[in-house]
């Protein structure tokens, strides 16, 4: 297989993490799934978090006394209380639980060995969005006015945070890292100044699959699978970005509801137009439909998978073998093999400290998590929403030890996307067990993003 070779470095860069639907309930249903900070430099964080790779300047002001912390909300002489929202209930809550559940016992972890961060408890306060905009809207509206937290980390966002971002936005509050990968929250910094992405961006993965197939699968016919939200909408967006007309035609583009059970009548349009490759923007539940699909009427077309999906919770709800040689794109590592120190770390961290069963979701989590103390670290002298921004778009050369090797993490005031580089992977069995294995170089995200 020939070497996919980037075309442009990301002016925006598009890791994440990847969010997971309910695997069982869906595939069962359709028959299928302190230390205070030194001025002047950026600070090494603690063993096994993320690693500065390059000086950062403070944003050096005078120090703020206890009674002017006090003023700011969420900001006490003890505790810095943080927010975020997420679906911890119904449907989708088993799995998207964990992403809170991973930041908290992150932060537990830096508040035992480290004392916190400036001297102070890093608490975070979880409301449950219950998967819907306007519940999600209250959530934050809660921890903003009630809860008086200092910013929103890591929420979950993938088509259910538009009403609470923009209201975030609109009173200045940092909406840090969001996980999922829709392109407005990094690739608008002129309408959403106070957020940034923490994953790679849908759009630019597309692009990448796009431009995949066209060198490695030139005269395939190609059908897309997208779930009718930002996930699916942005993801086929960069798909047709990517791929070459004269190499590969675009034969069927088939969009199915997030509440879906079935997605028999669209998979049946994808084979029955004859794609040869199909590139799924799908959530887990679904892309194991998929595979169930292909075994059960003996189509064997070449699947690609959004990251988002690209977890080995995948091989608990099918056969692996079914999976093989199934590609996506990945920055962050796998919670196997369990001999690489950082992953052995998070693990312990996970177990020690009340996280989720270790995997995709909770190591993008800790990432996330990670950078936040960072952030923090660098703003002891000026803990303000204000000095928090001016910190986050002051990252140069971030890495997490979590992350892949040379993926690191870069923001400016006109770059809120987080992730900008990855490598490709594919699934493997060795043993009669799946796992996914890297592949090639690594690649730069596409360049030209847009709405």
């Amino acid at each position: 297989m020939s070497k996919l070779k980037a075309r442009h470095l990301l002016h925006s860069s598009g890791k994440a993490i990847a969010l997971l639907v309910v695997l069982l309930v869906i595939s069962l249903m359709a028959g299928a799934l302190p230390t205070g900070c030194g001025e002047g430099q950026q600070k090494a964080p603690p063993a096994g978090s993320g690693t500065p790779r390059a000086t950062v300047p403070s944003t050096a002001t005078p120090a703020a006394s206890p009674s002017r912390a006090a003023e700011v909300p969420g900001v006490t002489d003890t505790q810095i209380i943080l927010g975020t929202t997420c679906t911890l209930t119904g449907l989708y809550g088993a799995v998207y639980s964990a992403l809170p559940k991973a930041m908290d016992a992150y932060f537990k972890y830096i508040n035992e060995t480290q004392g916190g961060v400036c001297g102070r408890e890093i608490v975070l306060k979880v409301e449950d969005d219950q998967y819907d905009p306007a519940v999600a809207l209250e959530a934050t509206r809660k921890l903003v006015e009630r809860e008086k937290v200092f910013f929103i980390v890591g929420p979950l966002v993938d088509g259910i945070h538009l009403p609470a971002g923009a209201y975030l936005n609109e009173k200045g509050i940092p909406d840090l890292f969001t996980l999922g990968g829709e392109y407005r929250w990094g690739g608008n910094p002129d309408q959403y100044p106070w957020s940034v992405t923490g994953t790679p961006d849908y759009i630019s993965e597309g692009r990448l699959y796009g431009r995949y197939t066209a060198q490695d699968f030139p005269g395939k016919k190609v059908g897309a699978l997208g779930e009718n939200n930002d996930l699916g909408r942005d993801g086929l967006k960069g798909l047709k970005e990517g791929l070459e007309p004269d190499k590969n035609e675009l034969v069927s583009e088939q969009f199915y509801d997030p509440t879906a059970v079935d997605i028999r009548s669209q998979l049946t349009n994808l084979q029955s137009a004859g794609a040869e490759v199909v590139v799924a923007f799908a959530s887990p539940g679904f892309v194991v439909q998929t595979v169930k699909y292909f075994e059960r009427t003996n189509w064997h077309p070449q699947l690609i998978i959004s990251y988002a999906s690209a977890d080995p919770l995948l091989f608990t709800y099918a056969a692996p073998e079914l999976f093989e040689g199934t590609i996506s794109f990945a920055s962050q590592k796998q919670a196997e093999p369990r001999d690489d120190p950082a992953v052995a770390q998070h693990i312990e961290i996970m177990g020690k400290y009340g996280g989720p069963t270790p995997g995709g979701f909770s190591i993008g989590a800790q990432i996330v998590a990670e950078l936040t103390v960072d952030v923090l670290e660098r703003v002891c002298d000026k803990l303000t929403r204000q000095g928090v921004m001016e910190a986050v778009e002051s990252t140069r050369g971030w890495h997490s030890g979590l992350a892949l090797d040379g993926v690191d993490f870069n923001l400016s005031h006109t770059d809120h996307f987080l992730v900008d580089r990855g490598r490709m992977q594919r699934v493997v069995i060795e043993n009669g067990k799946g796992r996914f294995e890297l592949f090639g170089p690594l690649l730069a995200l596409g360049e030209e993003q847009g709405e």
